[in-house]
């Protein structure tokens, strides 16, 4: 497995075990498509995202790899007040599940949640839902190739 995979599914694997924990718990998954039905506690998605810079260190040859995943949160009701509140409330958790372990248990060198992007979101014939997507960069150093 690379390291890139090693590192997306170790976010993945953070997020999913530091969320559970809420009640009730929004639904955890990678690169899924969004259903029409939003689960009661949200539904985060986390994208693969792509690799920003790879720099190259010499003797002996190494990269140094920045990659840019992304992690969608979406929660879906009836009033405006509630899915504010319970977006706010899964945003300020994925921060602190990512900050509590920065290292995602030793994949990477170094995890970095972003600033959140804001979305309304509509599905025909469902609730309305409020969705936000937050760039997490991921560090990481490789040996012999950047794709390692």
């Amino acid at each position: 497995m690379s390291t890139r995979e090693t590192a997306i599914a170790a976010l993945h694997s953070r997020l999913a075990t530091s969320l559970a924990v809420r009640n009730p718990a929004p639904m955890v998954v990678r690169g899924e498509t969004i259903p029409q039905r939003i689960p009661s506690g949200g539904l985060v998605v986390i994208r693969d995202g792509e690799t920003v810079e790879e720099t190259p260190i010499l003797s002996p040859l190494a990269w140094q790899i920045e990659h840019r995943a992304e992690v969608e949160v979406i929660v879906a009701g009836a009033a405006p007040v509630a899915r504010n509140t319970l977006l706010d409330a899964l945003l300020v958790d994925v921060a602190a599940a990512i900050a509590a372990n920065r290292t995602l248990g030793g994949a990477v060198e170094w995890a970095q949640p972003g600033s959140a992007a804001f979305e309304d979101v509509e599905f025909e014939g469902a609730a309305a839902a409020r969705a936000a997507a937050i760039p997490v960069t991921l560090w990481f150093t490789v040996a012999g190739s950047p794709l390692a």
